[in-house]
């Protein structure tokens, strides 16, 4: 199972609160949020790490009493606990933390209209084909933001994160069968795609190493 907690941070804005919940995360995560400049991103990073403490209680963990250590290009895991993954993002209003027993990567995106200049940049001939096949505007940014934020798991899912280059791989949305896989041949794994629409004005993909009895959920975080 891969369960996903999203948490709406601007309720942190409440200055009591964000003092509240910033008193129960890690000291690692105290300092992330306190080098911040921007009360914006310090809140986005709360949120984050509150998400974070939420998914390790399935597991009868809190995040301030685990210790982190990085791969080689900076991908966070819990020290003593190698069969537990994570991932984060945050967005706008919103924190999001993918929690399971297999790699994987998570983002969320705020949709924005007017950035179809990064999908030139970025995208694989296969994306921008599939991202531009329909005439409206709306549907096509929708669609920019559906690659991207599938493109943002997969780095994440790999560990590689931005080291990979982002045209080095493609996302191939199959619409007539409902079906989404990755094409790469950066190794020889699988990687199982899984969309949500549940945040209005936002897009959330989580991308994990293959297994396909696997099942997913997200929940909202109600402090």
């Amino acid at each position: 199972m891969i369960y996903t907690y999203y948490i709406d941070i601007s309720q942190f804005e409440n200055e009591q609160l964000f003092r509240e919940k910033l008193s129960l995360l890690s000291p690692y995560r105290q300092q992330k949020i306190a080098i911040l400049k921007h009360d914006k991103d310090k809140n986005r990073s709360l949120g984050a790490g509150i998400a974070l403490d939420h998914a390790l209680e399935t597991y009868g963990l809190k995040e301030k009493s685990v210790e982190y250590e990085f791969g080689e290009w900076g991908k966070p895991y819990l020290k003593y606990h190698p069969n537990i993954h994570f991932s984060l993002s945050h967005s706008g209003d919103y924190a999001i933390c993918s929690i399971g027993d297999r790699a994987m990567g998570n983002d969320i995106e705020l949709i924005k209209p007017g950035h179809l200049k990064v999908a030139d940049r970025f995208f694989a001939k296969e994306e921008l084909d599939w991202m531009r096949s329909k005439p409206d505007e709306d549907e096509i940014t929708q669609r920019m933001f559906r690659i991207w934020t599938m493109k943002e798991s997969f780095l994440k899912a790999t560990g590689k994160g931005i080291s990979l280059p982002l045209r080095d791989f493609a996302v191939v949305v199959d619409e007539e069968n409902n079906k989404i896989r990755v094409q790469h041949a950066f190794n020889a794994k699988y990687y199982h795609m899984k969309e949500y629409p549940e945040i209005s004005g936002y897009r959330v993909a989580v991308c994990c190493e293959e297994s396909r009895d696997v099942a997913y959920s997200m929940i909202p975080i109600v402090l």
